[in-house]
């Protein structure tokens, strides 16, 4: 990673933040008829104190202890949504109140983008303060069903995200509570120059309950943020090839998710370049700890992740390089030729693998790209992997599934893999120093197994 896009990225809060101060216009959204009582819809006063402070020149809309029930609300350049102590914005359970300003194909091709809270195409915004932002996800999901009599996997794509970023530039989200979305928590699209900051997660009940999602932004500061989600906690995603996540710091976190604590790539058009993760604690997670992929075109290089722990986390490590090559928006995208997947640094990580996992026995580290294209000078360094073990002689005779154009996921390549520690396969300049497995019981598989690949293994 350059030196220079990272300390970029160490300033932007030190530039950031005194935007902000600048602006002292307040705007209370009581004064503009918001009732805080939990009942009536205060979507439309929250709006219009946001459309006055809009075009006042920007300034701090206020929001005081209470419970304010709404629908889509849509925040403006220059403004400052502040949400008091005990103030809490509760999305209504009538999922069809909700816009969808900027609608896309996420990866498992559902159409979605609807949320309650969204900006878009938005200079110097911001979300700040104590109070909470509650979806209400499962109730909005029990009361969409009795009316959508579609599969759930069709129908899901309706229910709200908690928030959305649409092509902005300098966001700042810092201190509130995000709650029970009913699809993505929160979702940064194209945006530039974004801060987040000890912002507290608790969402989870439904599907597709992802923590963090950022798709395609560039100079990117997270720090501090503790998230407990039903899908993915920190997901880095491109669901279009125009712009891709670059130049992205992430430090001092909390992760525990349903599926995977880090992840990178589920959709990946454009590149993630020059990206740094540290000092992270990852538990208690269903389906991954760390999972970097490039599947659909993208360039993903010049990773770093370290100073990571891990407790209970079923198959701590999958690295893929794939080509499955789906496209996300289809009226300004086209398909693309396979990726590339090099440059990547994962070191000083102590991880304890829970006993039942996706894999039967566990495997610690799985890494694989597809014939003709390898995961290039990937770096394994000071790794420590506690394990089950009980693997046999006959789980040693596994053959793993190529699945060139598959949804990339752990249970795609199980549910045996032949080696308890390392599996690779398609792979140059893999470099594994100080890489260490322990066993609460025996395994009779290898430990490393490294196929049409080579690699240097340091103890």
């Amino acid at each position: 990673m350059k030196t220079k896009s990272i300390f970029k990225i160490f300033i932007l809060g030190c530039l950031f933040a005194p935007l902000f101060v600048q602006a002292q216009t307040v705007f209370d959204v009581k004064k503009f008829g918001a009732k805080g009582d939990g009942k009536s819809l205060d979507s439309p006063a929250i709006q219009q104190a946001i459309d006055a402070c809009n075009q006042a020149g920007g300034g701090k809309v206020v929001v005081p202890a209470g419970t304010y029930l709404s629908a889509t609300i849509v925040l403006k350049s220059n403004v400052c949504l502040h949400l008091e102590k005990d103030a809490l914005i509760l999305g209504t359970t009538d999922y069809k109140a909700y816009k969808n300003l900027d609608p896309f194909t996420e990866g498992l091709g559902i159409d979605v983008g609807a949320a309650l809270l969204v900006a878009v195409d938005a200079n110097r915004v911001s979300l700040e303060g104590e109070g909470t932002i509650d979806g209400q996800g499962s109730a909005l999901k029990a009361r969409h069903i009795k009316e959508d009599t579609r599969p759930e996997r069709e129908r899901w794509g309706m229910r709200p995200f908690l928030l959305r970023w649409v092509r902005c530039d300098q966001v700042r989200v810092q201190g509130v509570t995000l709650k029970y979305a009913g699809a993505w928590t929160s979702h940064y699209f194209q945006c530039k120059n974004v801060d987040i900051e000890n912002v507290t997660i608790r969402s989870f009940g439904v599907a597709h309950n992802d923590g963090i999602n950022i798709d395609g932004c560039q100079d990117v500061h997270i720090r501090n943020c503790d998230i407990v989600s039903g899908d993915d906690a920190l997901c880095f995603k491109s669901t279009s090839a125009r712009m891709g996540c670059k130049n992205i710091v992430v430090e001092n976190m909390k992760l525990k998710s349903n599926q995977a604590g880090i992840k990178m790539g589920t959709e990946s058009m454009a590149g993630f370049e020059d990206i740094r993760i540290t000092n992270c604690h990852i538990y208690d997670t269903k389906n991954g700890g760390i999972k970097l992929f490039s599947v659909d075109g993208a360039k993903l290089r010049n990773v770093v992740i370290s100073d990571i722990t891990m407790d209970e986390v079923r198959t701590p490590m999958l690295f893929r390089l794939g080509a499955r090559l789906s496209v996300f928006r289809k009226k300004e995208d086209v398909k693309q030729s396979v990726g590339v997947f090099e440059n990547v640094t994962i070191r000083n990580v102590k991880a304890v693998a829970a006993d039942k996992a996706q894999l039967d026995p566990p495997s610690g580290i799985l890494i694989t790209g597809i014939p003709g294209h390898y995961i290039t000078n990937l770096t394994l360094e000071n790794i420590h992997i506690r394990l089950l073990g009980t693997g046999t002689k006959e789980d040693a005779l596994a053959e793993v599934p190529e699945a060139i154009d598959a949804y990339p996921e752990v249970k795609t390549f199980g549910p045996k893999i032949p080696a308890y520690g390392v599996w690779a396969r398609h792979v140059r300049g893999l470099k594994l120093k100080n890489v260490t497995f322990e066993l609460k019981n025996p395994d009779e598989r290898p430990e490393i197994i490294c196929e049409d690949g080579d690699m240097q293994y340091y103890r």
